[in-house]
């Protein structure tokens, strides 16, 4: 009941609210983003959602455009304090977090959840996924999630699939409040921002 019609009510109704906030930061933040490199304000990727389909997931850009995609060996993704590819505005939002913000537009369409495990890329068919990068699309991404507010970039991208696996089964109103609390402490504490 929770996790199929409350847990999107709830998601509609925070979007919702934080919309304005969104639109203010936009003007803000989009005219820095601009003005650096001349290049677009926002980051479009296709990601997989809910049962595996794909969508375009929107961020504030914060590298260079047509930035290499550079992985680390787990193909999580590689950041750094050094990353020479992340603009200077760039940083600020993503120690901040500021740059998933758009994906409020995300929530309000659908795709996305406020809760959830965070969205993967499209580099493989779903018919070589494993079972707990199966499970974990059994609910729709969120813009953040257990790992993101417990953990962030401290662990590694599969240990990141089996905690995102069990919130799938476990998906609850009270789970979620805890991860939503907690993932304001994480980022107003700038923990485990980049990869160890």
């Amino acid at each position: 009941m929770y996790a199929m019609y409350i847990k999107r009510i709830i998601d509609l109704i925070i979007s919702i609210c934080a919309f304005p906030f969104f639109i203010i930061l936009f003007v803000i933040i989009a005219p820095f983003i601009f003005l650096e490199d001349h290049g677009s304000v926002f980051y479009r990727a296709k990601r997989r959602g809910l049962n595996g389909c794909v969508y375009e997931m929107y961020k504030f850009r914060s590298m260079k455009m047509d930035a290499p995609d550079i992985r680390n060996d787990d193909n999580s993704t590689y950041n750094s304090p050094d990353d020479p590819r992340i603009t200077k505005i760039g940083r600020v939002l993503r120690k901040t977090s500021i740059d998933e913000i758009p994906q409020i537009i995300n929530v309000l369409k659908g795709d996305m959840s406020i809760i959830g495990p965070r969205p993967t890329t499209i580099d493989k068919p779903l018919e070589l996924y494993d079972e707990k990068r199966l499970v974990r699309l059994k609910v729709k991404p969120g813009i953040t999630g257990y790992t993101q507010a417990y953990y962030r970039n401290s662990i590694t991208q599969e240990e990141k699939f089996e905690f995102d696996a069990q919130y799938a089964l476990e998906v609850s109103f009270i789970l979620d409040t805890k991860i939503f609390f907690r993932t304001i402490y994480t980022v107003l504490a700038g923990k485990n921002i980049y990869n160890s």
